[in-house]
């Protein structure tokens, strides 16, 4: 059995990882089900979605400035069509997609885990992530 349902997220900054985790826990306990897999993706190619840790703000400046120093803005040739080759090459970096067992409505993430989208060529208006929950 699953259960999919489309979310939605503005984001206000060219770059940036938003934490997502409630919203994903929303979703697993409006559907019901007991225990399973969460697969998250986001269907675009210049964000992902990561887990990482949620309490200390400098972790997501830390992964950010690791992701310019790998992928500097303007040094790619996709950049002579729309000027974000960056945001694509951090984008494979980070990928499209995590999946996180869940039980009794909760994932079972870390002490000081969140899912994070992962925006690297913002703001935009939404992105969208497919949250797809699948039990045995």
């Amino acid at each position: 059995m699953f259960f999919r349902k489309e979310l939605r997220f503005p984001t206000d900054r060219r770059e940036n990882l938003v934490d997502i985790t409630e919203e994903i826990n929303a979703v697993i306990s409006e559907s019901g089900l007991d225990s399973g897999v969460c697969s998250i993706y986001v269907p675009h190619a210049t964000s992902g979605v990561v887990v990482n840790e949620n309490d200390d703000p400098n972790i997501i400046e830390d992964v950010l400035e690791t992701l310019r120093k790998l992928a500097p803005k303007g040094s790619f040739l996709h950049d002579k069509i729309d000027g974000n080759g960056d945001a694509h090459v951090k984008s494979a970096i980070m990928g499209p997609s995590e999946a996180i067992p869940f039980e009794n409505g909760r994932m079972l993430l870390g002490t000081w885990q969140s899912v994070m989208l992962c925006e690297f060529d913002g703001p935009k208006y939404e992105r969208k992530v497919i949250v797809t929950l699948f039990t045995g």
